[in-house]
């Protein structure tokens, strides 16, 4: 339950989240509408010269923003955790965040960093660290997590327990973004929020238009991941019960998943707690890891956290 209403700040403008979370926080007549906070404060964050989803958009959301949103414009990380309540990092470009979090972690205050978290698991382990040594609410991950579609298959109880899950969606590559991390990392999402945590090997094959990653549990359960870079960008889940299976076809929900997502965000702001474990997140960062590396060599990668 919202307890108060808080004021939001905003660092990296240069994603179309950016736009997607303004108006779903700051139009109460949106049908999505998520209460519980506006984003006043945004610092747009500096673009990657060599990332142009990031240097050609930036000015237009920082634009949009203030003329459309109202929001004041600063001109750092820190004077937007300076005069928040809590912090969306959004920032496209995932090699940005550790250097973006170290300015504003000591702050203390509640955090969501877009997805990818970082592009490498040394780079989110010190995320975590900050974390841990600040005690900040923290939350990272995508927002295919929420899709309203598989959170209605998840709470099927009858079938008795999960022994495995299959997904898919668009698989995209951004060479500033290395492999599952762009693109990839929503069907991760997916699959870790059915699977959970204890992925100990992963084992990805790929050509031109397609991949497949097959990740192997400790317990023996087996989840795929197909992802395609030609012909359908839908998503969806295959989830295999003891009794049953059950497919999320997450496109087909009229529920915008961003807004599933920020219901969980603002839970995290007004409570301080996240239901997402934060070994977890670093374990995802570290599958998509080992995916990639066994998408170049075309071994199995067993996951050594």
């Amino acid at each position: 339950m919202m307890t108060r209403q808080l004021k939001l700040g905003m660092i990296g403008l240069d994603t179309s989240h950016v736009s997607a979370f303004a108006a779903l926080l700051n139009d109460a007549a949106n049908p999505y509408h998520v209460p519980g906070g506006t984003i006043q404060v945004v610092y747009p964050g500096i673009a990657s010269e060599d990332f142009e989803i990031s240097y050609g958009r930036v000015r237009t959301f920082t634009d949009e923003m203030v003329n459309k949103y109202n929001a004041r414009l600063v001109d750092s990380e820190q004077a937007v955790a300076e005069e928040c309540d809590a912090i969306l990092l959004l920032s496209v470009d995932g090699r940005v965040h550790l250097e973006q979090f170290r300015k504003i972690a000591a702050f203390g205050k509640p955090v969501f960093i877009d997805k990818p978290l970082a592009v490498s698991t040394e780079q989110a382990r010190e995320i975590m660290e900050l974390v841990k040594r600040y005690q900040v609410p923290f939350m990272s991950c995508s927002s295919l997590r929420y899709g309203e579609a598989l959170t209605e298959q998840l709470q099927r109880t009858e079938n008795g327990s999960i022994r495995g899950a299959d997904c898919f969606g668009p698989m995209m590559l951004q060479p500033t973004q290395p492999g599952l991390y762009w693109y990839g990392i929503h069907a991760v999402e997916m699959l870790y929020r059915v699977m959970g945590q204890g992925c100990q090997s992963v084992t990805a094959t790929k050509n031109e238009d397609y991949d497949v990653i097959v990740g192997v549990w400790k317990d023996g359960r087996i989840g795929t991941i197909r992802g395609n870079r030609v012909g359908n960008y839908n998503y969806g889940v295959l989830i295999h019960w003891e009794k049953e299976v059950g497919f999320a076809d997450i496109n087909a929900h009229p529920k915008p998943m961003y807004a599933s997502m920020l219901e969980h965000i603002m839970h995290l702001f007004q409570s301080g707690e996240s239901n997402i474990d934060l070994d977890e997140t670093l374990e995802i960062m570290h599958f998509i890891e080992c995916a990639n590396e066994s998408r170049i060599t075309g071994k199995t990668v067993r996951l050594c956290l």
